[in-house]
């Protein structure tokens, strides 16, 4: 299995992307903000953009260099490209879409079509489809390649909530089936998180942060990572301790006592998974150390968990868990960060030491 490595450099508008990725038979996400240059780096890959400098390789084979002027087309390429819109062609059907790509492949678009459960749509025109039938035909088109690198750009993008939580679990079991390099670009971290084995985080053409999933949640490398990945982000001031670490003023209320050394003012990252949701019936009574007494605010079901805002922490929990605490709105209660989940950022990048 060949390995994709690229080390490019686009001059935008307003900044230039750079970036070095090295991947192999993994998913790997670009997580980032729109403008952030995260389609530039799947178009350089495929060919549809020359970079202004850096190189692209699969393997022991260069797709692009720019000092030795080396830049294979689109089609000497081994890539599937899977389009923000899906990019169908309105006038084929179903079939001849993927008949399309598959010429020269060994794989049948019959047998993809199955795959994707979308046999009988064998004859339908992309118009007649619904998003979730549009984005099989997409990957079925873009597997029909029998590519050697699989590139999707914001491939849950276009579809409603329901459909969006149906296809990203079929997508994730596919995924999880390849053996080859693939770059998923998407804005939305629960997508990365569901569906990359890794991810980067990649603000102003610059990469902020490569890591796991986990790591890029419990240990963000700035303020920005942790915005992006969802994670409550705080501000307060910071006083050390004499035994060590440093307590935790909170402009929103509340004192934290955290083990890492932090002085002055500073960012707090907390993951909304990494809050404990107590009920809070007697103010006066001692609550665990770093719980955060407040007001519920908010209460938004997504699925099977329900987003709890308590004074100025948010909270991801089971929706049985809320059940069985009888918490609603305006309820007092207490969030309570589980032990190690606090991580202080600088606004300006690196974590404070």
């Amino acid at each position: 299995m060949a390995i994709l490595h690229l080390d490019l450099a686009v001059d935008l508008r307003s900044f230039r992307l750079a970036l070095e990725l090295t991947v192999e038979r993994e998913t790997l996400a670009l997580v980032g903000p729109s403008g952030a240059g995260k389609t530039t780096v799947l178009r350089a890959i495929a060919g549809l953009l020359d970079p202004h400098a850096g190189r692209i390789a699969l393997g022991g084979t260069t797709w692009f260099d720019a000092g030795a002027r080396v830049s294979l087309p689109p089609e000497e390429r081994s890539v599937g490209l899977v389009f923000q819109e899906y990019a169908l062609f309105p006038h084929m059907t179903v079939q001849d879409n993927v008949a399309f790509a598959a010429r020269g492949g060994r794989t049948r678009p019959g047998e993809l079509l199955e795959r994707f459960r979308i046999s009988h749509l064998a004859g339908a025109r992309p118009a007649t489809l619904s998003g979730g039938e549009r984005q099989r035909v997409a990957l079925a088109r873009a597997l029909a390649r029998d590519p050697a690198v699989l590139l999707l750009d914001e491939p849950l993008s276009a579809l409603d909530a329901h459909t969006r939580a149906v296809v990203r679990g079929e997508l994730q079991e596919l995924l999880d089936e390849l053996t080859l390099p693939t770059i998923l670009i998407t804005h939305d971290f629960r997508d990365a998180a569901a569906l990359a084995d890794r991810a980067g985080v990649l603000v102003d053409g610059r990469l902020r942060q490569l890591d796991t999933l986990a790591g890029l949640s419990q240990r963000p490398a700035d303020a920005a990572v942790a915005a992006l990945t969802g994670s409550n982000l705080l501000a307060g001031d910071a006083t050390p301790l004499p035994g060590g670490g440093a307590e935790i003023r909170l402009d929103g209320g509340g004192v934290l006592r955290v083990a890492q050394p932090a002085r002055g003012r500073v960012g707090v990252a907390i993951a909304p998974w990494d809050v404990l949701l107590l009920r809070d019936d007697e103010p006066a009574e001692p609550l665990p150390a770093n719980a955060v007494r407040g007001t519920i605010s908010e209460l938004t079901p997504d699925g099977g968990r329900v987003h709890v805002r308590v004074g100025p922490l948010r909270c991801e929990v089971p929706r049985e868990q809320l059940a069985r605490l009888a918490l609603r709105r305006g309820d007092r209660a207490a969030a309570l960060p589980r032990a190690g989940a606090i991580s202080i950022v600088r606004s300006s990048g690196g974590r404070e030491r």
